[in-house]
């Protein structure tokens, strides 16, 4: 009996002790946010959680859902979407989630900074705050537009609305029921915050040596070369900077003034090219064009680019961490133990022009051979396209693509070979090894900005707003940059480029070569989806490829790309359109 009043005891003391447990749990390590006043640390976590939310941190390869590009990889969300499965449930291009949730912790950020006792020193605590109020607003800026990019589109009146514009920290008790803005709100929203980040950041992250290169706010509360270094050294190269901060809203500009966006804002192309010049001119203008700049993946660059330093074609790109090989073994071909993922059409491998930079269609000038159509040609073409007969890899292995191939490089060979007779060359580190036996990887950059990008969107914006020749208020044209990049390239630099002296003066030919010359430097790295969208360009062209035998080329359909002209904008996600009754979908969603 006194046995049991024991095990008796035991248990109701278990009893007790858990449900006190449950109902009075133990304090656990979730701070409250007024402790972020005195642990900087902590209020910086807030900041740095949209550095980690950026989309571009890594490649998405959306190019498969254009005609640049298709995928083996049957299950991949951009292959679905080109093909039919595009809804407002089914949307792998929404930022809504992302960009509102990186905007939600810097407006917490925004909250709380002024508050913060970012160094032991008042002068330097307020050094340090306006960095990162500067930093936030960049960084909320760049959210903004990414929504903008995702989600802006015409209503069922046809008005253009951009998205909800939230400046202040939400709670529990907030009214998240917002409505819609207009794109012209969002984008004075954008400037506003570019224009707070560029009054508070440094160009760039540098040491200095001389008080003299203090700015005289600075100056005035008593700070030393050692404190601003502290502050705005080189040790926070890769973060937000005011150079940063104008070619976003060079980026943003030109999607504003293009023909999708034009009609619902403000914005000009003369705006876009203002913006895009001004970041040039501080790149040292047309002479400043990295020579090198085409081939920012390879040793040549990457390799330099450590410490944070960036080579004069990086603007902004992620910290290039540890040496890897995924990306490699994504997309190296079976032969090099890759899985193939991304192959380029025959339509992208068609808009590389000869050599002579005439475009292949031109039969009379071009110099074309339909049974050698790899000679002569641009070379970008064999640097970005891994073409029947290129070699790759370590030991420069060549790749046979044509269908009766020995290897599995061939059309259509196993579920990791080819879709198109192509494999993607560009951003591979060809002394990347994956051999089982030996495999070793290298140093990779994933840019954030690219000083090309910026190069082309003054070139497109400028022959919009002036024409090829015209320079506005700077000294440069879309043609001159144009000329640049293919000079770069190696095109039309043994014969003065034809073909370009030949449309310098009719507008209308050269926005096509801009727009086929932007769609060569930034293949496979996620702008063709969006360009073809903000210039109302046809979606609906089928992706096409080519089948080698008996060394006959012949171009083969793919895959069939099916997107509805309202798809033109995407959707707001239809489960924010169920929990709130103020938002409205774009037209046609």
């Amino acid at each position: 009996m006194k046995k049991t009043l024991f095990i008796f005891g035991i248990a109701s003391t278990l009893c007790f002790t858990s449900c006190e447990d449950m109902f009075s749990p133990a304090i656990e390590n979730i701070l409250d946010i007024e402790t972020a006043y005195d642990r900087p640390l902590y209020a910086q976590g807030l900041l740095l959680n949209g550095y980690t939310r950026v989309p571009t941190n890594s490649w998405s390869f959306n190019d498969v859902a254009t005609d640049n590009a298709v995928t083996n990889d049957r299950a991949s969300d951009y292959l679905k979407i080109a093909t039919g499965q595009w809804t407002a449930i089914n949307n792998p291009f929404d930022q809504w989630r992302n960009s509102k949730s990186a905007i939600q912790y810097l407006n917490n950020f925004l909250a709380l900074t002024d508050k913060v006792q970012w160094a032991t020193t008042e002068p330097v605590t307020a050094m340090f705050n306006d960095r990162m109020k500067g930093e936030a607003y960049g960084l909320r800026a760049l959210f903004l537009f990414h929504l903008l990019q995702s989600h802006a589109g015409k209503s069922k009146s046809g008005e253009l609305l951009g998205v909800p514009i939230v400046l202040e920290h939400e709670t529990l008790e907030s009214d998240f029921n917002h409505p819609r803005a207009t794109f012209e709100e969002c984008m004075q929203q954008i400037y506003a915050d570019l224009q707070k980040a560029e009054d508070l950041l440094p160009l760039d992250y540098e040491d200095i040596s001389s008080e003299s290169q203090i700015p005289t706010k600075y100056q005035s509360i008593g700070i030393n070369v050692s404190d601003y270094n502290r502050v705005f050294g080189d040790h926070f190269r890769l973060r937000m900077t005011r150079r940063i901060a104008q070619a976003i809203k060079a980026k943003a500009a030109l999607q504003a003034a293009s023909p999708a966006y034009s009609s619902g804002n403000t914005t000009t192309w003369a705006d876009a090219a203002n913006y895009a010049a001004l970041v040039i001119q501080q790149k040292g203008g047309i002479a400043g064009i990295d020579p090198q700049g085409a081939l920012f993946y390879q040793s040549a660059s990457v390799n330099t680019m450590n410490e944070g330093r960036n080579t004069a074609e990086i603007l902004w790109r992620v910290d290039r961490g540890d040496v890897t090989s995924n990306l490699e073994a994504d997309h190296f071909p079976p032969t090099l133990f890759g899985r193939g993922r991304l192959n380029p059409t025959q339509n992208l491998v068609d808009a590389f022009p000869m050599a002579n930079g005439y475009p292949i269609s031109d039969a009379a000038n071009s110099g074309y051979v339909a049974t050698a159509p790899y000679d002569n040609r641009d070379p970008r073409l064999k640097n970005y396209i891994l073409v029947n007969g290129g070699t790759a890899g370590v030991n420069n292995t060549a790749i046979n693509t044509a269908v009766n191939s020995p290897t599995n490089d061939g059309l259509n060979k196993v579920e990791t070979s080819t879709r198109t007779g192509y494999y993607m060359r560009k951003l591979l580190r060809q002394d990347v090894n994956l051999n089982p036996s030996s495999v070793s990887g290298q140093y990779h950059i994933t840019p954030r900005l690219r000083m090309t990008e910026i190069y082309l969107a003054y070139a497109e914006a400028a022959n919009e707003a002036w024409g090829p020749m015209g320079t506005g208020i700077h000294s440069f044209s879309a043609y001159d940059i144009i000329k640049a990049i293919r000079t770069r390239a190696g095109v039309g630099t043994t014969n003065g480029d034809p073909y370009l002296e030949q449309v310098k003066n009719d507008k209308a030919l050269m926005q096509q070569l801009i727009r086929n010359e932007r769609r060569l430097e930034l293949c496979f790295e996620g702008f063709r989806f969006w360009d073809l969208r903000r210039w109302n360009s046809n979606f609906t062209q089928p992706a096409q490829g080519v089948s080698i035998q008996n060394n006959a080329y012949t171009t083969i359909n793919v895959e069939n790309r099916v997107y509805e002209p309202y798809m033109q904008y995407g959707p707001i996600p239809y489960s924010e359109i169920l929990k709130y009754n103020n938002l409205e979908q774009n037209n046609g969603w």
